[in-house]
């Protein structure tokens, strides 16, 4: 892992989590070419403990910020067990971020900011990405936040 990213998740106090393993027939993540795509990584924190909940009924925006920095930091866990080497990364091209929450809820990029926000914060201009940000009426396990990833890759 890049000296610089563990140096800026150190400062930020945050840990790197183990990348999670997959849960069905998928796998967490498949490079072609120099592109890493990763599968939706959910608002499971480092502890394992899960950011559970609704938008807009149970948790606030920035509770929901929170979980999409987790869905980052398990993304970024991905990319160094794929990689090896998070000074790897090129560019981060692009994530989609749904979010569980009810109808009326509209904040949705405010959510997904957490994970855009953590992944400027931790790799720069590298970090920078498209996105989309996304309401759904449910997540797996009532998780409040899901976040896919497609990396580009240098050798």
């Amino acid at each position: 892992m890049s000296d610089d990213v563990k140096s800026r998740l150190k400062a930020k106090g945050l840990t790197l989590p183990s990348a999670p393993a997959a849960v069905a027939n998928y796998v967490p993540y498949c490079v072609v070419g120099d592109l890493l795509y990763i599968s939706g990584q959910i608002s499971k924190a480092a502890d394992g403990s899960l950011i559970a909940g609704k938008l807009g009924a149970d948790l606030t925006v920035e509770q929901g910020m929170e979980a999409a920095a987790a869905c980052a930091l398990n993304i970024l866990a991905q990319t160094n067990a794929a990689v090896r080497d998070l000074n790897r990364i090129a560019q981060l091209v692009r994530i989609t971020g749904y979010v569980n929450a009810t109808p009326d809820f509209t904040d949705h990029p405010r959510v997904v900011n957490g994970a855009s926000d953590l992944f400027v914060e931790l790799l720069g201009d590298a970090g920078r990405h498209t996105r989309a940000a996304v309401g759904v009426s449910s997540l797996p396990a009532n998780c409040a936040v899901e976040i896919d990833a497609i990396v580009r890759i240098k050798d």
